[in-house]
């Protein structure tokens, strides 16, 4: 399988900066980050296939009684697992998730909330990542674990 390496636009790649994505990193990203992380606020401080970090606002991602929203954390933790995945399976390949599950143990109320994911294993097909989600007093609000196929990029 050999790599192929897209030309990014230039407002790509302000995108990509723009939400702290690492210049080694945007390679993997020739059509940007979508809609929804933009839309949710993430930023990332790290993004390797062994470890991911990201950050979200509480603040416009709450439920009714405007505590952080259980699917807001789900977001982020298959946001941060699906992109590991990527990047472990390479730039002509893409990460699908297949299973998520996560445990939400503490409610957030505002700030922001960081996850980190880290591999537990990166195979040739299949890989599992398990995220921890912290509010910004590091107690754990989340805990989750996403399984993703490797498969060819369409």
């Amino acid at each position: 399988m050999t790599e192929s390496t897209p030309k990014l636009s230039a407002d790509l790649v302000v995108q990509l900066n723009e939400h702290g994505v690492p210049a080694e990193t945007h390679k993997f990203f020739p059509k940007g980050l979508g809609e929804l992380i933009p839309r949710m606020g993430i930023i990332f401080s790290e993004l390797t296939a062994e470890r991911a970090v990201a950050s979200m606002p509480v603040q416009g991602n709450t439920q009714p009684v405007g505590l952080l929203h259980g699917g807001a954390s789900a977001v982020l933790a298959e946001t941060l697992g699906s992109l590991a995945a990527g990047i472990h399976g390479g730039v002509d390949s893409i990460a699908v998730g297949v299973d998520l599950n996560a445990t939400h143990v503490r409610p957030a109320i505002s700030g922001h909330v960081t996850g980190i994911c880290t591999a537990v294993k990166l195979g040739r097909t299949v890989c599992v990542h398990t995220i921890e989600i912290m509010d910004e007093s590091d107690r754990t609000i989340c805990t989750a674990r996403i399984t993703n196929m490797i498969i060819p990029r369409p």
